[in-house]
């Protein structure tokens, strides 16, 4: 049973859209909310993105003719241009205009600006500028409909301020773009790397981004559709912020690789965090070998949703390795996370409809009100809870009408230092493959399945072990189970054949933790039938993962027979 119920429940923003609410909500009983859509399995990543605030940015942004195109030089101190819309005061370079504008060169101590009052979009050819500021923002977008900056290709570009500036290197007041394939070097010593106060997209570059707090920030979106972005903050390493607005504030990763390491959250946003494709590897909190402490340090955090549906997610995170105040849905993509807290952490509800989710180190593997597994590949490895269905409205060992845990397809693997499969509600088995290790050294309310409310098992696989493979009493009716109990505690790697009386094998399991109980289910099993027990041998037969096998030919020694439905079983000390 988890020592730690879950921190608080989430309360659903005052406005969404239908389908935002249906996401968020994931079709659960919230208290004082309307009956909702469940969303169904697929796309969910364009769902949320469809709910959310539209990226300004547009194919036409990213084409324009050569001929159009304004030089500006810098000269160190100073800058000279073909355009009469750039002014040059000193060190400090003005665009005044929407055009198109290639700069080369540097400023020392010096400052792009772009301050452009009517409409249309500026653009910004960065074409080996390096721009160094030691009190303001290297390069500042006062004001303008829109800036796209292109890092031209073969280019290497650098922008960096000092200690005293209280934004960002790069800081725009406007929706913001960044292309090209060319380089770009940020360097934010006083506060931020690269900040849009408004949207912020990336399409491509390779842009390296270090700053003493918040490396790249968009106030109503981050979106990375593209390039290879690395990205350290002494805060957070990705972020978008926008509070008022609950169709704003959201992270969009759909493309690129994307390296990031944060002091603080690696992806943090005030609404939703989308994955939709590409490569992303977060570190947070200096990594999973460090304990979390009271700042949060999470790799992926979201105010309302967190949506994998592509992608290869690596996250090493001290706090939790995915975190909703709300919703996580994965049905799509590889995410692998290891965390000194939760691997995957979610107010309300946990659904996985495909995709793979491997937990390989945490406090508390899955937890959400409600998990759900539909489809896909789960595997979660705990030093508490693998998978863990916690209601904090009430108490440890009482029974939560609204905390459960429902496997109905898929293959989940667990490993639990206490329980493998903890429900402070009802635990449902439905379908898939479920291979569950509790506790090797803990008995009492400690188990592979443990729920406070109803074990209903209907279909599927599964093979439950531990020092107690259940504390939950098992189900009079539904799919046939047997339960061993042997006398002696087994040894890590101790193989166990569940087979009829006849010599036909049905599965072999083969524990990589000490277990004394073990429990098979699965549709071969009948109710009232005897089943033969055997220890030893060897494995064979169709590998499902977590240890289990099916099919294969018997070997091993006969331990004991069982009747199915029945707990009264009890094999030998040990293998013979």
């Amino acid at each position: 049973m988890s020592r730690t119920p879950l921190r608080r429940r989430a309360v659903a923003p005052a406005v969404l859209t239908a389908t935002a609410l249906a996401i968020w909500a994931g079709g659960s009983a919230i208290a004082g909310a309307a009956p909702v859509t469940t969303l169904a399995a697929g796309p969910a990543a364009a769902a949320a993105l469809a709910a959310n605030q539209a990226s300004h940015d547009s194919t036409a942004d990213h084409t324009w003719n050569e001929s159009d195109v304004a030089t500006v030089t810098l000269t160190g101190t100073g800058a000279t241009s073909t355009s009469s819309n750039v002014t040059v005061s000193g060190s400090t370079v003005t665009v005044s205009a929407a055009g198109t504008y290639r700069f080369s060169g540097s400023l020392t101590n010096g400052q792009i600006v772009v301050n452009s009052t009517g409409t249309g979009i500026v653009r910004l050819i960065l074409n080996g500028v390096t721009v160094t500021n030691s009190t303001v923002a290297a390069l500042h977008v006062v004001a303008a409909d829109e800036v796209l900056i292109n890092l031209q290709a073969g280019s290497t570009n650098r922008l960096t301020d000092g200690s005293a500036n209280v934004d960002a290197a790069l800081d725009s007041a406007a929706d913001l773009t960044i292309d090209g394939t060319g380089s770009l070097i940020v360097t934010g010593n006083g506060n931020d790397g690269i900040a849009s106060a408004d949207g912020l997209v990336i399409t491509g570059g390779t842009i390296t981004v270090t700053a003493k707090d918040d490396a790249i920030r968009g106030k109503d979106y981050a979106i990375i559709t593209g390039g290879t972005i690395t990205a350290t903050g002494g805060g957070d390493a990705l972020k978008s912020d926008n509070d008022t607005d609950t169709t704003r504030g959201y992270v969009s990763l759909a493309g690129g690789t994307v390296t990031l390491t944060a002091t603080a959250d690696a992806v943090q946003a005030s609404t939703d965090v989308i994955i939709s494709g590409g490569k992303l590897t977060a570190k947070s909190g200096g990594g999973s070998s460090v304990t979390p402490g009271t700042a949060s340090a999470k790799g992926l955090k979201a105010g309302v949703l967190v949506v994998i549906s592509e992608g290869t997610n690596s996250i090493d995170a001290s706090d939790d390795g995915v975190h909703s105040d709300a919703n996580v849905t994965v049905d799509g993509g590889t995410t692998t996370v290891a965390t000194g807290d939760d691997g995957v952490h979610a107010e309300t509800d946990v659904r996985v409809s495909a995709g793979t989710v491997n937990v390989t180190k945490s406090y508390e593997g899955v937890e959400g009100l409600k998990v759900y597994v539909t489809g896909g590949s789960v595997s979660a490895t705990a030093s508490d809870d693998a998978f863990n269905a916690s209601d904090p409205t009430y108490g440890e060992m009482q029974n939560s009408p609204n905390a459960l845990i429902s496997i109905t397809g898929g293959t989940v693997i667990v490993s639990g230092g206490t329980d493998g499969l903890d429900s402070n509600g009802a635990l449902s088995i439905g379908g898939g493959n479920v291979i569950v290790a509790g506790s090797p050294t803990r008995g009492g309310g400690e188990g592979g399945l443990d729920s406070n409310g109803a074990l209903t098992i209907t279909a599927g696989t599964l093979v439950s072990s531990g020092l107690s493979a259940s504390t939950s009493t098992l189900p009079t009716a539904g799919q046939g189970w047997v339960s061993v109990n042997f006398s002696a505690n087994q040894a890590a790697g101790t193989i166990v054949h569940l087979a009829t009386t006849s010599g036909t094998q049905i599965a072999t399991y083969q524990s990589s933790k000490i277990f004394k109980g073990i429990i098979f289910s699965s549709s071969q099993i009948t109710r009232g039938t005897t089943y033969a027990i055997y220890t030893g041998g060897s494995v064979s037969g169709t590998a499902v993962g977590g240890g289990l096998y099916t099919g294969g030919t018997l070997s091993g020694t006969q331990s004991t027979t069982v009747t199915a439905g029945t707990s009264t079983g009890t094999g030998g000390g040990g293998p013979r």
